[in-house]
């Protein structure tokens, strides 16, 4: 969790994104991926690095579990567009928050174009 919430805050004030890996559907291992906008409303996963993290899951016998963005300035809920463009209903969607300063982590479940928060647990 701390390392995804350091990944977004370093790519600050633009959005920052990435994948997340395990078995058995926990997360386990976060996978950077370069936005291709530089935007503090929107990103884009580079397609190369998102190939490259999922080579990455398969040699260490893993598979996506979940992705995650952050949201510069605004709340921890989907936009539109994080809801359209989402097409793993199995996978955990996480939203990294820094709108007024504070630091807030949601998570979602994305199922048929519909957005549901799920509660989740860091197990250290």
């Amino acid at each position: 969790m701390n390392e995804m919430i350091n990944h977004c805050r370093e790519e600050l004030p633009y959005e920052a994104c990435g994948l997340l890996s395990g078995q058995h559907g926990r997360n386990e291992m976060m996978w950077k991926i370069r936005s291709t906008e530089k935007s503090p409303t929107s990103f884009a996963m580079d397609m190369n690095q998102v190939s490259a993290a999922l080579s990455g899951m398969k040699k260490l016998s893993q598979t996506m579990t979940g992705m995650y963005h952050s949201h510069p300035s605004a709340a921890p809920l989907p936009s539109r567009d994080d809801i359209r463009n989402f097409h793993n209903p199995a996978a955990a969607y996480f939203i990294i928050s820094f709108a007024n300063r504070k630091t807030s982590v949601k998570c979602f479940k994305i199922i048929d174009h519909k957005a549901f928060q799920v509660k989740f647990e860091v197990i250290r």
